[in-house]
């Protein structure tokens, strides 16, 4: 449905290779592109933008432009004068769905002026072009001042009339000697915006651990907050060294699938039940949320684990309601034997 990646790369190269070609193909898909709108006479003006490192905001289409997904446009600064430049990421009637899911607010929607020219094109690339040295330079004058704040990104706006300066930091930070230096050295307007660590690695990027390019530099937008409980649901061990990213928080991915742990652990028995048996007490060890099976050990024999059907538990714990709650044992991870005899206490 939607455009293919060579017509998208063509298109970048029209525009005198403005970003590099792979960045258009990172689109969301637009699959409603080919199907006409039975309201096309009140066709939705609001249009998604996308500025650097998959940056996006939303502007209102006021002059109703004719736009398609990788024009480049000029539009209304969030702050300040002057104006912006950026590329259309997403247009018509999956907008609305995307303000839904970001519960934008609709009043604080800046305009799109028009299709960027070519000399504010050029404009736009020759910015784009000084940040790295940009970059450099600001770390070392704000290292000079003795700052406890580490930059990490700069974005000129599209005139190049003002610089936005990521960082981030431990404690709050005084820097307003340093916008001072900033704003002599590089003539510019400054703003200092700081950002999380998880918004760092999303904006210096990477390779996972999983062999991809990480899900917050890519796709991943919405930051929700990560757990250790997310593991423990997942039965995977507390170590911190492998379930922790390169921003040094809680990998984002332990959340992909902790809904779908959640709903099958729904039909499992109590973790902490006992039972008993011809040979004494049992409790939970382990569980295998896939093969539906607990792992039991004796408490006066934690060595051996002994593997049971959830449906077989289910019936033994309906004999044993009666038994009082015992303290737990520390697992140690020793398989002997897979069956338990067990004392039926009705007798």
């Amino acid at each position: 449905m939607n455009k293919s990646c060579s017509d998208c790369l063509n298109k970048c190269a029209k525009k005198e290779n403005i970003l590099k070609k792979k960045s258009c193909c990172k689109f969301a898909l637009d699959w409603l592109s080919n199907i006409q709108s039975p309201f096309e006479y009140q066709k939705y003006d609001i249009v998604e933008i996308q500025f650097k490192k998959n940056r996006k905001e939303f502007f209102l289409n006021q002059e109703k432009i004719s736009l398609d997904q990788g024009d480049i446009v000029t539009v209304e600064p969030k702050y300040g004068k002057g104006y912006d430049v950026g590329m259309v990421s997403l247009t018509g009637e999956l907008v609305k769905l995307q303000i839904r899911n970001q519960t934008v607010n609709s009043k604080t929607f800046k305009k799109i002026y028009r299709k960027s020219t070519y000399k504010e094109i050029n404009i736009w690339k020759s910015f784009r072009n000084k940040e790295l040295t940009t970059l450099l330079e600001a770390k070392k004058i704000a290292k000079n001042l003795n700052l406890s704040m580490k930059i990490c990104d700069i974005e000129y706006q599209g005139d190049g009339e003002k610089a936005t300066f990521y960082y981030t930091a431990e404690n709050r930070v005084d820097f307003r000697k340093l916008i001072k230096e900033l704003a002599l050295h590089f003539h510019i307007r400054i703003e200092m915006r700081q950002i999380g660590y998880r918004q760092e690695a999303a904006k210096i990027g990477g390779i996972g651990s999983c062999g991809r390019e990480l899900c917050c530099s890519t796709w991943l937008k919405n930051f929700k907050s990560v757990t250790t409980n997310s593991a423990r649901y997942q039965q995977l061990s507390i170590n911190i060294q492998k379930l922790t990213g390169q921003c040094s928080k809680l990998k984002c991915c332990l959340n992909y699938e902790l809904d779908a742990y959640l709903d099958a652990v729904k039909d499992f028995p109590d973790f902490n039940s006992k039972i008993y048996t011809k040979k004494g007490i049992a409790q939970c060890m382990k569980i295998d949320v896939f093969k539906q099976e607990m792992w039991f050990s004796y408490i006066k024999n934690p060595n051996t684990w002994f593997r049971i059907k959830v449906k077989k538990i289910k019936e033994i714990l309906e004999k044993n309601k009666i038994a009082p709650p015992l303290e737990e044992l520390s697992t140690v991870n020793t398989i002997q034997k897979t069956e338990l005899t067990f004392k039926d206490l009705s007798i």
